[in-house]
């Protein structure tokens, strides 16, 4: 009886996709922009209509947020997504300045490894596929093993799709027996030209390390500023829609309120108005117990669990039809689980005598953790807004809008997408909400407009050498007679 080891298989099983990818790209790369918004079309198309099925899918297995929530991420996914790179050039010459004599020839990486955490599973899988396609590029996926069966539904759906449409088979690839081997080979690969990489700070580390290009996130941990001139009802709206979305498993969603004290009453009636419970401080210690692990990580048991779950688990007594629940704050470390990301709805509160000092803490939570993510802020004031604008260390800042939707670019303007970068202070390398245009190389065909004499200022000289006939003659009867002999 032959014993098969379950990480070499990996391993194998990984090569082989890796090498499977990298001749469908090669194919895949002389493809016309045209052939390419094809195949992306129908992709998108395909897992639009599974939205509802994939979202249970994913909910089932994983035991996180609101299926009824991830089918709006899965449309959002495959409709939002596509239509923003819908007619972006990614193939050939995307640009050709005539006056400054530079063109700009778009190159694909190559294979992109697609690394899919289990909070947002199939989504992101779909949006990671459509990016990466639509810039000439094949992908391999990773699935979070605890997300494996909803992943590899949704890769088979893209995959049918896209190869109907004329993609070469092996474009898009899956790891079916998910091993951290397996995923170490998937980056670590000669092959691999860049890795996508979104999930814990843990994984994330491990990409950046790998010595394969990476683009990866950090955790986030957004406050949220309620400035004494916002629409408070409208703001708190806004916080508790954000929040409760998907139960919070989104890492742009809210993680504290910081509120200046004029207008703290206001906002803790307007928020018990709407459905938050705060907790006293004997049920926010029992609470807290559970929010971390004993290493200091995010407990699983509490990602992406309803409020009831949560109470349950910590023994609290909450009213009934609770939203979300806060507890109030005065210092923030990371022994402090609520100064931390919390994918759940749990909010920390904090109170401060005025917008410089609300505008103090916010970056002190940032620094704490989240620095480089995203910050959100609701207030009718431009000179304020300026101001945090200019001092925040994130790459995302929201005015007026829910966190989670807002920072993916669902109720914003920023691109759409399911890997949002946290620039160099949050350890990424992008700031970028991520893109098809951050998966190409461009290659710059540039023209010659000055010559050595412009650099240096001297005029170059354009007299003649002043020769006679006789001199002519003379040269030209040597050269003969050189010939000659």
């Amino acid at each position: 009886m032959e014993i098969w080891d379950k990480d070499l298989r990996s391993i194998q099983e990984t090569r082989n996709l890796i090498s499977k990818a990298k001749q469908a790209q090669l194919i895949f790369s002389q493809f016309s922009q045209e052939e390419i918004d094809r195949i992306v079309l129908r992709m998108s198309e395909a897992v639009e209509q599974q939205a509802e099925g994939l979202a249970k899918l994913a909910h089932e297995e994983t035991g996180f947020g609101k299926w009824q929530d991830k089918v709006l991420k899965n449309q959002f996914a495959s409709s939002v997504v596509y239509d923003y790179i819908r007619d972006l050039k990614t193939v050939g010459i995307i640009r050709n300045d005539q006056t400054n004599k530079i063109m700009e020839v778009a190159v694909p990486v190559g294979i992109v490894a697609g690394l899919i955490p289990s909070t947002n599973p199939t989504s992101t899988t779909i949006y990671k596929a459509l990016i990466a396609l639509k810039a000439g590029n094949a992908i391999v996926f990773s699935p979070h093993p605890s997300a494996k069966n909803c992943i590899l539904e949704t890769v088979q759906i893209l995959t049918k799709a896209a190869v109907h449409a004329g993609a070469p088979e092996g474009l898009i690839g899956c790891i079916q027996t998910p091993t951290l081997q397996a995923t170490n080979e998937l980056m670590k690969h000669k092959d691999v030209a860049l890795i996508l990489a979104t999930g814990g700070e843990a994984m994330v580390r491990a990409a950046y390390s790998s010595g394969t290009p990476a683009i990866g996130v950090g955790p986030g941990n957004g406050p949220a500023f309620i400035e004494k001139s916002a629409d408070i009802p409208l703001a708190v709206k806004r916080i508790i829609d954000s929040k409760t979305f998907d139960n919070g498993v989104i890492c742009a969603s809210e993680q504290s309120i910081v509120v200046e004290k004029e207008i703290e009453a206001q906002v803790v009636a307007e928020l018990v108005k709407q459905g938050a419970y705060f907790l006293s401080k004997e049920e926010s210690e029992k609470l807290g117990k559970w929010l971390l692990r004993a290493n200091g990580t995010m407990n699983p048991q509490i990602v992406g669990k309803s409020v009831e779950v949560i109470a349950d688990l910590a023994d609290l007594t909450i009213p009934k039809g609770t939203k979300v629940l806060i507890s109030e704050q005065t210092n923030v470390s990371k022994s402090n689980p609520y100064s931390r990301e919390k994918l759940a709805p749990i909010l920390a509160f904090y109170s401060e005598e005025n917008w410089e000092q609300a505008c103090e803490r916010c970056m002190e939570l940032l620094f704490n953790e989240g620095k480089g993510h995203t910050l959100i802020m609701h207030s009718k004031n431009e000179d304020v807004i300026r101001e945090f604008a200019l001092k925040k260390p994130v790459s995302r800042m929201l005015v007026n809008t829910p966190g989670a939707l807002g920072g993916i670019g669902g109720t914003t303007n920023l691109v759409p997408a399911l890997t949002l970068g946290c620039g160099a202070v949050g350890g990424s390398s992008t700031s970028d909400n991520v893109g098809p245009l951050n998966l190409i190389n461009i290659r710059r065909v540039a023209y010659g407009v000055k010559e050595l004499e412009d650099l240096s200022g001297n005029t170059p000289s354009t007299s003649a050498v002043d020769i006679s006939e006789a001199d002519v003659e003379e040269i030209i009867k040597n050269l003969l007679q050189k010939f000659i002999r």
